[in-house]
This record gives structure tokens, C-alpha cells and sequence, in this order.
């Protein structure tokens, strides 16, 4: 009988220490605090108890999770990782790349691209991965024309043909839905734009193919990414109950990669 209460005592500790195992993981709120909090059920069924933080600003999820505060982030794409550790000197990494966010051009004031006038003022990211990817999308919507050597981190002085004279304002890109309607166009980060009421495959003007490069990664320390609850958390963000979710839930704003 005492084996018997000791061996049932010894199991419900290992299940109590199971169950308070915490992940804490930085997210932007559309989409990617939803996604977490859409698989948080599955995840406690696993022993992990995940609390999702949300920010609403690019910087202080990457700062933190660096700093250890936070065990991941998730509202990132791999271009903006390599930009910000190169910047930061922090080590950050992508344990698993979840979806992709097709960039758009939006606007309140004009129907097309085509209708932009002389001077037409333009307003995109002000950080280098993402103004150089709305850069790169004007260049593919025949708006402008980038310097041959222009790539992912362009800036407007990579413009070697601008025909309509066009204004480039660079702003942090969570203001930007804010000042649409003080702008010809704004470039805008999708999980911004669904945050806002847009939605991306109606009302941009532009925007990326499914194709884009720019796939949305969850993101920790190198010390942290084999860590038994990270990987369950990748392990439950990749099932097909994920992709049904994403696919029924954003309509092809945003689109699974796995």
C-alpha cells in the first residue's frame, strides 16, 4: 500500500511539474498572437503552459527575448532577423519558418497606382528590410525604377528612376495604417494592415505573390532552440489543424508555408 501512495505521489508531482512548464513568447496581435493563442489548448496538452506578450512595435520583442526575458518571439521574417543581429549584436535565430504575410500598397485616396500624380507623396518602413522590400514592390508595380545593385535593404536614395517625382516618406511601420489618409500611398506590413480593418486581397493596390521570400519565423536565443518546449510549440504550429485555421481564418492575407 505505501509503495502504492508513494508511486501515485511520484506521478502526480512529474505531472504538476509537466503541467508548469511556461513558454512566454512575444507576438505582434494579427496575426501572430492569434495563431498562438489558437494552439495554446494543444500545447497545455503537452505540459506547456504558453503566455503569449503582446507588442505592437518590431524592436523591444527581438530586445527582450535576447535579454532572456521572453523564451521566443513571433512576428518576424528572416531578412529583418539578419538586419536587426547584424545591427544589435545579438545572436537571435529561427527555430521554424510558420507563414508568409503578402506586403501591400494601400490608399484612401486614389483606386490605382496608375492614378498617382506628379509629387504624390509615398510613405513605406523606416527599417531597412521591410522600406527596402516596399521599395522593391513599387519597382515591381512599375512605380519606380532601383539602382541595378538595389536589393532587400534599398533605401530611397537606391531610386534611379522616379517619373512621377514621387515623395518617399520613411515611417516606423506600426504608424503606418495611422497615416494613411495623410498620404497618397502607404506600403504596409500585412499583420499592420489586418490589425487596421484592410484587407490585403481586397484593398491593395499591390501586392506580394505567394511566392515572397519573406516567410514569418519564430525566433529564440541559440542557447534556447532545442529546448524541449520550443520544439513542441513548433511541433503544434505546423499541424494541419494550423494551416486549416490560418487558411479559413485570413482568406489569403496570410498564407502557411508548411
Amino acid at each position: 500500500m505505501k509503495k502504492t501512495l508513494l508511486l501515485a505521489a511520484a506521478l502526480t508531482a512529474f505531472s504538476l511539474s509537466a503541467q508548469a512548464e511556461k513558454l512566454q513568447v512575444a507576438a505582434t496581435p494579427v496575426p501572430h498572437a492569434e495563431i498562438l493563442e489558437f494552439v495554446k489548448p494543444k500545447l497545455a496538452e503537452q505540459g506547456v503552459t504558453l503566455d503569449v506578450k503582446v507588442f505592437t512595435d518590431y524592436v523591444q520583442p527581438n530586445i527582450q527575448v535576447a535579454e532572456g526575458r521572453l523564451d521566443a518571439n513571433f512576428f518576424q521574417h528572416q531578412p529583418y532577423l539578419d538586419e536587426f543581429n547584424a545591427t544589435k549584436g545579438t545572436k537571435l535565430v529561427s527555430v521554424a519558418g510558420i507563414h508568409i504575410e503578402p506586403f501591400g500598397a494601400y490608399s484612401s485616396k486614389v483606386a490605382s497606382l496608375d492614378e498617382l500624380q506628379q509629387g504624390s507623396q509615398i510613405a513605406i518602413p523606416n527599417d531597412a528590410t521591410n522600406g527596402g522590400r516596399a521599395l522593391l514592390l513599387l519597382q515591381a508595380a512599375g512605380v519606380l525604377t532601383l539602382k541595378d545593385e538595389a536589393g532587400i535593404t534599398a533605401t530611397p536614395r537606391d531610386i534611379a528612376d522616379n517619373p512621377k517625382k514621387l515623395r518617399v516618406r520613411e515611417l516606423e511601420a506600426a504608424t503606418l495604417p495611422r497615416v494613411l489618409n495623410q498620404v497618397d500611398v502607404a506600403l504596409i506590413n500585412t499583420n499592420y494592415a489586418l490589425e487596421a480593418g484592410l484587407n490585403p486581397q481586397k484593398d491593395a493596390l499591390a501586392i506580394e505573390g505567394a511566392d515572397s521570400p519573406y516567410v514569418n519565423i519564430l525566433v529564440t536565443r541559440e542557447d534556447n532552440q532545442q529546448a524541449d518546449a520550443i520544439q513542441k510549440l513548433v511541433e503544434v504550429l505546423k499541424t494541419e489543424e494550423v494551416r486549416t485555421y490560418i487558411n479559413e481564418k485570413y482568406q489569403g492575407a496570410v498564407v502557411p508555408v508548411f
